[in-house]
């Protein structure tokens, strides 16, 4: 079974983060700059939660809040859903759809490994099928 060590590797380990004290506006011009969903939020670099595109909607838009004068510590997801290296793609799968997520830092003992979201772990189990089809095609046309 592939674990999120795999996904990681081909993916690369680069987080983005921002400090709690942020404004939200900061936080989503941020996203919007580097075209991602969430940001991981450190409280002097300790992890301390995470801030999405649905937290932007539903905490701040929705509430009519103001971006720029609420700090994403204020707004953000903590405690927040989190795996390690060797988490399976099936646990991850059963923890984002269980808590409704599509981002999940990979965490271990505090430190922060990578982030996950929701197309990565789609685009793995492509990878995968794709492979168990070409290995059938072979098994029963031989190879070409």
């Amino acid at each position: 079974m592939p674990t999120i060590r795999a996904i990681l590797q081909r993916k690369g380990t680069n987080v983005t983060t921002i400090e709690r004290t942020a404004s939200a506006l900061d936080a989503a011009k941020l996203m919007n700059d580097k075209l991602i969903g969430a940001v991981v939020v450190n409280d002097h670099d300790k992890i301390v939660g995470i801030f999405t595109e649905r937290d932007i909607l539903c905490r701040i838009v929705a509430v009519g809040k103001s971006p720029g004068d609420t700090p994403v510590g204020d707004v953000m997801t903590s405690p927040m859903a989190c795996c390690t290296r060797d988490t399976t793609l099936a646990q991850c799968q059963s923890i984002m759809s269980s808590k409704r997520i599509r981002h999940l830092p990979i965490v271990e003992d505090g430190q922060l490994f990578g982030i996950i979201s929701a197309g990565d772990v789609m685009a793995s189990e492509c990878e995968e099928q794709q492979h168990t089809i070409e290995y059938l095609h072979e098994y029963l046309h031989g190879r070409t």
